[in-house]
């Protein structure tokens, strides 16, 4: 069977029974990770939400608070296909591995710039706050110099990363194709039994 593309997201942070009264349907998105048993979810970290047994449906869930990424939860048929079932494996696999990366990326940034700004507030005789307790914050010259820092630092890693999310969203993407066209001629062939099979 096809894999499912109508999607909806959650509008909060847990669902329950009346979890429906707070979607909306959304975009088609051709990479990530879905699931809806303990085969289907394997991006636990980034969503603990199952949805209900008979959804027909992926399901989108807020952005994670670390890696900002969306979980995404996805419908098996019940006549799965192997090649379905391997696309589908390659998307939650890959949500995975997205996940992890910016989830670590996105708290070395941070804990690098406040180190960073913890420095230069010493360094200009200034503690964290002043008088009246609001913090004080750098020029954004000065941060410039930072975020170019941070990423004349990471720039391999960054490049290693482009890399391989263009192979595996090739990959994905030749898979959909595969899936697509074997649906495709497994309903002409339907039909054409169905024909041949009617009395004239």
């Amino acid at each position: 069977m096809a894999t499912n593309t109508v999607r909806y997201i959650l509008r909060g942070q847990s669902c329950n029974r009346r979890v429906q009264g707070h979607l909306r349907p959304c975009d088609t998105i051709t990479h990530g990770s879905r699931g809806c048993s303990s085969d289907r979810q394997k991006s636990a970290k980034s969503s603990a939400f199952k949805p209900e047994a008979d959804s027909t449906h992926d399901w989108i869930g807020p952005p994670n608070r670390l890696s900002n990424i969306r979980p995404i939860t996805y419908h098996i048929p019940a006549e799965e296909t192997a090649l379905e079932r391997r696309l589908r494996r390659l998307r939650q696999q890959t949500e995975v591995w997205n996940h992890e990366f910016w989830a670590q990326q996105n708290v070395t940034f941070s804990k690098e710039k406040d180190e960073f700004i913890r420095c230069q507030l010493t360094a200009n005789g200034l503690a964290d706050r002043d008088e009246r307790g609001h913090k004080h914050t750098l020029s954004s010259e000065q941060m410039a110099v930072f975020y170019k820092s941070f990423l004349d630092s990471n720039r391999t890693r960054h490049a290693n990363y482009n890399k391989e999310w263009y192979r595996r969203n090739l990959t994905i993407t030749l898979l959909m194709g595969r899936v697509a066209l074997t649906n495709a001629w497994k309903t002409i062939a339907d039909r054409f039994r169905k024909t041949s099979g009617s009395p004239t």
